[in-house]
């Protein structure tokens, strides 16, 4: 098992930084996502607790629940089926504000299930294409909040 961690400092409240990330239909700005669905809405939010959604990334098929969900603090998954097959034993996006604006850490444990190579895969390729995918996605949302009104630091 791998644990991946990507961490970045969002200009903006934690509350829209949350919003953006947790919402994964989001994540279809990166070319890294081709396609994303929200197969069963959450109990408190339609990407809350509970909900099931479907992504096609260019690195896989990944089909998740949410495990929890803490506005504006902090949200979990896990990734229950995938193409190609792994074991994942949790994601977690934490959001913690801060002078700067949010500082978000991004955290995934994971392995690749394939007889023998599995481990060097997950260490080789998937960690580094996962590390990558994160990033993206972080960079995206601090350049899209950082263009909106009312996100800027210290705006409410």
């Amino acid at each position: 098992m791998e644990t991946i961690t990507v961490e970045r400092t969002v200009a903006a409240p934690a509350s829209a930084v949350f919003e953006w990330i947790s919402n994964a239909h989001n994540y279809t700005r990166i070319p890294l996502v081709l396609y994303e669905r929200l197969r069963v809405p959450g109990a408190e939010a339609p990407y809350g607790r509970g909900a099931v959604r479907f992504l096609v990334w260019v690195v896989g098929i990944f089909w998740e629940r949410i495990t929890a969900y803490d506005p504006p603090r902090s949200f979990e998954y896990h990734v229950y089926r995938s193409i190609p097959p792994s074991r994942h034993e949790m994601g977690r996006v934490d959001f913690t504000e801060t002078a700067a604006g949010t500082r978000v850490v991004w955290t995934t444990t994971v392995e690749l299930r394939f007889p023998l190579i599995g481990p060097l895969l997950t260490r080789r390729v998937a960690r580094p294409l996962l590390t990558y995918a994160f990033r993206r996605v972080l960079e995206t949302a601090a350049a899209e909040l950082a263009g909106k009104p009312g996100t800027a630091r210290g705006e409410r």
